[in-house]
């Protein structure tokens, strides 16, 4: 049988209903609306799309949002100084700084530049240390593998055991993913551009997550009967057929993988809206932690 797809639109949406539903329980028992800055620096319009569309959610579930916007000619100092400015702004809970900045400034400055307590994106390198350490908590987990994990335990109640490949390494998704895994209990391989035999490792996961930006890569043949398959590259190629000439596909041959695996999610409508549903809940937990 195909694979049972997991709806990562329709979780997505009840985690929205929940942040609505405990934003407006705040505003009426007179506590502070929770608010997120977004920082964009230049104009790359990947990123303008990204950042409208985090803010239109915000104000969906009434979250307050603050756009923040600096020309691709800003400085190191321009940039660190508007963050250093939202860390001491008592209306903003949440900053977050849409990666990537652009040529010439450093991303790892930027991102140590939010207070942690501010950090709804889980990029700040304490975050992502305690995130690292056997009996230490981040106050944030990044918001796409947080996702991602939410969706392996709808249809993986215990990760305890299981073999969990993830493929991609960078300090987005697969690093916080793979040690996500590992808190699970998970036995956790990090495959790579420099890893012997791909295949071979894939084929032993039970949970595989491919994070690496390459259209359709994950075949059949890569993939263990009955595993959980969570995609999350967007990627789009050209297809004349179709009405805009092209499409979005993911890191997964999704068709021919479907035939193999036991769950797996679409693109679009899988991952995609799971980041974006974290990032809200991580808005409010930071609103709920300001108030301790």
């Amino acid at each position: 049988m195909p694979a049972e797809i997991i709806d990562g639109k329709a979780v997505a949406e009840q985690i929205r209903a929940e942040v609505k539903q405990a934003v407006a329980e705040r505003v009426a028992a007179g506590k502070a609306v929770p608010g997120l800055a977004t920082v964009l620096v230049g104009d790359n319009p990947a990123s303008q799309v990204y950042v409208r569309s985090k803010r239109k959610a915000c104000e969906e579930v009434g979250i307050q949002s603050f756009g923040f916007e600096l020309p691709a000619t800003a400085t190191q100092d321009q940039v660190e100084g508007l963050v250093r400015e939202l860390n001491q702004d008592p209306r903003i809970h949440g900053i977050l700084v849409q990666l990537p900045l652009p040529d010439g400034l450093d991303e790892e400055r930027v991102l140590g530049a939010i207070s942690i307590q501010k950090d709804v994106d889980g990029f700040h390198p304490v975050n992502i240390g305690r995130l690292a350490q056997k009996g230490r908590e981040p106050l944030f987990v990044p918001c796409t593998p947080a996702g991602c994990l939410y969706l392996i335990e709808r249809v993986v109640p215990s990760l305890r055991g299981l073999n969990a490949v993830v493929l991609g390494r960078s300090n987005i998704v697969g690093m916080p993913m793979a040690l996500l895994l590992v808190r699970a209990d998970a036995t956790v391989t990090i495959c790579h551009s420099r890893t012997r035999d791909l295949p071979a490792a894939t084929r032993q996961a039970d949970v595989l997550v491919a994070a690496v930006g390459r259209p359709e890569m994950v075949r059949a043949d890569w993939v263990k009967p009955g595993a959980v398959v969570i995609d999350v590259g967007i990627n789009r190629i050209e297809d004349p057929s179709h009405p805009k000439g092209q499409r979005l596909v993911g890191d997964v041959a999704f068709e021919e993988v479907r035939q193999v695996a036991g769950y797996i999610t679409p693109v679009p409508g899988g991952v995609g809206p799971m980041t974006i549903a974290m990032l809200l809940k991580n808005t409010l937990r930071a609103a709920e932690l300001a108030e301790m």
